[in-house]
């Protein structure tokens, strides 16, 4: 999964390119300092969790949630430990005892961390995933939230209406004088740029430019780049007139959102799966666009966000 930065600082920009070598060397005191957190010494962790997520607004909102939602419903404190990079630093940190729970996608999780090639429908690569992380890792996967974050290929609307381009296989006689953007870990993932562009026969007028996937949106309507690889749930896409063409070759995944637990805190707060399973299938796609929205889009406080969302689903 992915695949949406409302709230974003330097730092946090330079926690994202953890997977680029180049970036790991130019950035090699920030990522000093995301192990200094990690193995930093806390408070007493016997009635805290703590909750983590990756560094864009997605992950902002659904660890949020994650939080609220245990606070609501247990005696337990929670600490915040949002922004930590990307998919590595998450999963060093849930498997090292750091943070107790985050929120992952399942074709990420799949392909990205148990380097395997997705087979299957979604609720296949799901059970997969869950075997594979408990056998693994001594991780639980809770039940997913209920909307699908896959990856997004976006183009100009207006591009889309012009040339009339509904599919990606259509895109690709064009893709020739276009200028690619895409962020970090896409150019890295097994999921990612170099299998995408294999299976569609892609060819582009240059090098694809990498940034920070907060600004892709911005690049892409502002004419910097031409297409870009964003999330589906990206509250933007409609705000600002972008267009999704169709995966026509089914190349991504799934990739549903789901909590990730230690199963040692579930062994000692067993509270904790009765909390996150009020959760599950509780997110609709279009619930996920308008939180992003209201967080990167309406510059709204991500707390308030989700608290007004808990209400609404009687949470």
């Amino acid at each position: 999964m992915t695949t949406r930065n409302a709230l974003r600082q330097p730092l946090h920009r330079a926690l994202i390119t953890t997977r680029s070598r180049r970036f790991m060397v130019s950035k090699l005191p920030a990522l000093l300092w995301i192990a200094a957190l990690l193995c930093s010494c806390g408070p007493s962790r016997e009635n805290r969790i703590v909750v983590g997520s990756k560094n864009f607004t997605e992950q902002l909102v659904l660890g949020e949630l994650i939080a609220q939602q245990i606070e609501n419903r247990s005696h337990l404190t929670v600490e915040r430990r949002f922004y930590l990079a990307g998919t590595y630093i998450c999963h060093q940190a849930i498997l090292s005892g750091r943070i107790d729970i985050y929120p992952e996608y399942t074709g990420t999780a799949l392909t990205a961390v148990l380097k395997e090639k997705p087979t299957g429908d979604k609720r296949e690569i799901y059970e997969q995933v869950k075997l594979e992380y408990a056998r693994r890792f001594n991780l639980a996967v809770g039940p997913t939230f209920g909307f699908n974050d896959t990856f997004a290929i976006e183009i100009r609307g207006e591009d889309a209406r012009r040339l009339h381009l509904k599919t990606i296989s259509q895109a690709a006689t064009y893709t020739p004088q276009w200028r690619p953007g895409f962020g970090y870990e896409f150019m890295e993932r097994p999921d990612g740029y170099k299998g995408w562009v294999a299976t569609y026969g892609l060819h582009f007028a240059e090098a694809p430019r990498i940034m920070d996937l907060g600004l892709l949106d911005r690049a892409l309507k502002d004419k910097q780049v031409d297409l870009i690889a964003g999330n589906m749930t990206d509250g933007l896409i409609p705000a600002l007139d972008l267009f999704v063409l169709d995966d026509d070759r089914h190349y991504f995944p799934p990739y549903e959102a789901v909590p990730i637990v230690r199963q040692e805190t579930l062994a000692h707060h067993s509270e904790l799966s009765g909390v996150l399973n009020e959760l599950g299938g509780k997110i609709s796609d279009d619930d996920m666009r308008q939180l992003n929205y209201a967080v990167e889009g309406g510059h709204q406080d991500v707390k308030q966000v989700v608290q007004a969302f808990l209400r609404k689903k009687h949470l």
